[in-house]
């Protein structure tokens, strides 16, 4: 039985994470401040003889040098939600994805001068947002991080994210710190909300209320989405594998659809059928957001080091979302995705 800490543990995939860690057997102790994530995304699990919940920041250093005392390895998800945070809050979206990443691996680099013989393996949540607007068809994580200028807040995002790994990575390079990268590309399932811009949820809550479903720009936009279960998978199996440390992985699905396709299989679910509507991207966010047309991760690292084998191809998660439902309960989304 291992001893894990998730930071950001009540969000959606955080609360995902947390489940199938006390699943395999682990003690999990989550600490999350619920500023987008919410305890009862937790419910199922609250009650486990495993479980531990903190009320917290992982911006707060103390709290997280108590909680690293006997931990194996620790899960940082804790961070701000998706673009439009940065449209509307860039101020506090940049806090909350540099303070808290500096703050744990601070901690856990002196944890480990104190205690060389138990080092603790560190995952860090990041976002295929670091690849801002390079052109390529797809994405291996060696490519070019491209981002637009300064005046534009919808690049911060992904340059915020940038830096998380950069430092993540000194700390490997600089103090042999046990770290293994893993850059979200639109993780989808129960419990994600579409307040952030998730697209999704977003699309299937208008359906449920009898539409129109709005598609920003022309909707020839490309993505690329996977269960949050299958992505819990890919985290679990890297941090088993000795070959993960010190690397960076993108993680999701590598099957593309543009986000008008998505808007129309959503809508086939529904009867009537929905309508579909566009909306442009300055109305929706403001005047100088820009967009990423195509954003489709090469898996092939990932590949080579764990035994992918998603369980859910899209037709599946659009059936299960419409069916169970995603953002109508009380539930706040984590996910770094769009």
């Amino acid at each position: 039985m291992k001893k894990i800490l998730v930071t950001g543990g009540a969000g959606f995939i955080g609360s995902h994470l947390t489940e199938a860690l006390l699943q395999r057997g682990d003690h999990v102790t989550v600490i999350d401040d619920e500023s987008t994530g919410a305890q009862v995304n937790l419910a199922d699990v609250c009650r486990h003889p495993l479980f531990s919940w903190v009320s917290g920041s992982a911006d707060d250093r103390r709290t997280i040098d108590a909680l690293l005392d006997d931990i194996d390895e620790v899960y940082h998800l804790a961070s701000a939600v998706g673009v439009a945070l940065v449209a509307s809050r860039p101020i506090e979206a940049i806090q909350r994805i540099l303070q808290p990443n500096h703050v744990v691996l601070a901690a856990l680099q002196q944890r480990q001068e104190r205690l060389p013989s138990r080092p603790v393996r560190f995952f860090l949540a990041s976002s295929s947002e670091v690849y801002g607007k390079n052109p390529s068809e797809s994405w291996p994580e060696g490519a070019d991080l491209i981002f637009g200028p300064t005046h534009c807040a919808r690049w911060s995002y992904g340059a915020s994210k940038a830096i998380d790994e950069f430092m993540a990575l000194a700390y490997w390079r600089q103090y042999q710190l046990p770290v293994v990268i893993g850059r979200f590309f639109n993780v989808v399932g129960p419990r994600q909300r579409g307040d952030y811009g998730m697209v999704l949820p977003r699309l299937i809550d208008a359906a449920k209320r009898g539409g129109p479903l709005t598609v920003h720009d022309d909707g020839h936009q490309v993505r690329c989405f996977a269960h949050v279960r299958d992505v819990v998978a890919q985290v679990l199996q890297l941090m088993e594998s000795p070959q993960a440390v010190g690397q960076v992985f993108n993680m999701g699905s590598d099957q593309p659809i543009s986000i008008l396709e998505l808007a129309r299989q959503v809508a086939d679910h529904f009867t009537p059928v929905p309508a579909i509507q566009f909306q442009a991207y300055a109305e929706a966010y403001d005047a100088d957001f820009e967009d990423v047309r195509r954003r489709v991760p090469d898996l092939s690292r990932l590949r080579a080091t764990i035994d992918y084998r998603p369980q859910y191809d899209l037709p599946a998660i659009i059936r299960e979302l419409v069916e169970q439902g995603t953002s109508t309960t009380d539930t706040r989304s984590t996910d770094a995705s769009e």
